[in-house]
């Protein structure tokens, strides 16, 4: 399935933005206004150059000591910014954004431009009904009739013991 195919992709929000010279304290307040762990930053055509994330404020202007009312937004950000197209493949990005440890992956356009902002959870909710689809299929394939029930309910209970320990694992964040 394609990004742009995912219900979330459509009903997003727009992206929460600001300009490089923004300081750390004026971002906040965004984040804080409208409920978001992160902010991008982006250029006067709206091309991605980072993203300020809570981790970000934590590590690079609490614990360095920095005055959010001086510090811009530029000497704290995460620079280097994985992006995605609208046109691709949901599953090799989750398992990136899984291994590279990263929850927020912008979305831009042909010309680079900043037009939406998926999260693990937008993904994950999609890999749901397609592992049990799949662990239908695979049981129908290989077991014999009288036992697909029986594997259905094994794998399905296999299948949720699995997401509660990706959900245990991304919540320690």
């Amino acid at each position: 399935m394609r990004i742009a195919d995912r219900t979330e992709f459509a009903s997003k929000a727009p992206p929460l933005t600001c300009p490089p010279e923004t300081t750390v304290f004026e971002a906040v307040t965004q984040m804080a206004e409208k409920n978001f762990g992160s902010i991008f930053i982006t250029d006067a055509q709206d091309h991605v150059l980072g993203v300020m994330t809570e981790r970000d404020i934590f590590r690079r202007v609490i614990g360095e000591g920095r005055d959010p009312k001086t510090t811009p937004v530029s000497e704290v950000m995460t620079s280097d910014v994985r992006m995605a197209s609208k046109d691709d493949e949901i599953l090799p990005w989750l398992q990136m954004m899984s291994n590279e440890r990263f929850r927020r992956l912008p979305i831009v356009d042909e010309n680079k431009k900043l037009v939406s902002v998926m999260s693990q959870g937008d993904f994950v909710a999609y890999t749901w009904p397609q592992m049990l689809t799949q662990l239908g299929q695979m049981a129908q394939a290989t077991l014999a009739p009288a036992f697909n029930p029986i594997a259905i309910i094994l794998g399905g209970l296999t299948y949720a013991i699995i997401i509660v320990i990706v959900v245990l694992y991304f919540a320690r964040g």
